[in-house]
């Protein structure tokens, strides 16, 4: 098991128990007490918990905010479904694009079977991810948003420009039948513009919650996407739609 699953793991007991023990966790992952007291370390660096006598404590103080670290562990059951089957979608020897969100994320930790992967990303969290993966990672640059460890402007734009993938893989704010894609940052929407027009397919990953909601800029139309995965079955109005846009509905 990867750290980062491990982590996902220990902050999913967290939420549900409010505390957590090192001797426990230790067992239950099968590594050492240290490699645990670790974890918690930076899962405290991240503001996430806060470490006590033989364990650890939810951070209460942070239960309201929004962060990466915080995004991360939100709905990270469905995420990790769908990262799951997202990553059947991809071959040996494939190129694809990352973008920041934490659902790409949880697909990156997917490629750990496959062969001859080479990612490009713009999310700084990725990339140090990455290392511990037989792939080949490239970064986007850019500047960093520190919110969401994204790498935007003008470089990112003018790097992935330059380069071509077999598949982008994006994550969104919402998804509108009228509207379409959408997001609340115009900095990293105008990133995952250019993955989606430098990728032959376009994967969208999506959770349950993204359904029928807007956002404040628009990425694409749905003319746009070849397959969009998600881990419910959507509702009826959504596979006819997705039909008729003839995009393959993955659940």
């Amino acid at each position: 098991m990867l750290g980062i699953e491990r982590r996902r793991r220990i902050m999913e007991r967290l939420n549900a128990e409010k505390k957590v023990y090192v001797p426990d966790l230790a067992q239950e992952f099968n590594v050492t007490e240290e490699t645990i007291r670790r974890d918690l370390e930076r899962l405290e660096h991240e503001d996430l918990l806060r470490r006590s006598y033989g364990g650890a404590v939810l951070n209460e103080r942070t239960a309201g905010a929004l962060s990466f670290a915080r995004r991360s562990f939100i709905n990270s059951e469905d995420k990790t479904t769908i990262a799951a089957k997202a990553a059947k979608l991809i071959e040996d020897g494939s190129t694809i694009m990352l973008d920041a969100s934490t659902t790409s994320l949880a697909l990156l930790s997917q490629l750990k079977g496959k062969k001859d992967i080479t990612v490009i990303t713009n999310s700084a969290r990725a990339l140090i991810e990455g290392a511990d993966l037989p792939c080949t990672m490239l970064s986007s640059g850019g500047t960093l948003r520190p919110h969401s460890l994204a790498l935007t402007g003008p470089s990112a734009c003018s790097m992935l420009s330059d380069h071509y993938a077999d598949f982008a893989f994006l994550s969104c704010k919402g998804l509108d039948r009228e509207q379409g894609v959408m997001e609340s940052s115009e900095e990293e929407n105008a990133v995952k513009q250019v993955m989606l027009h430098q990728s032959h397919q376009l994967i969208l990953l999506a959770d349950h919650s993204k359904f029928n909601q807007k956002a404040f800029v628009k990425t694409c139309g749905f003319d746009a996407i070849h397959a969009l995965v998600t881990d419910n079955e959507p509702d009826m109005v959504w596979e006819r739609f997705c039909a008729k846009a003839k995009i393959r509905l993955i659940y």
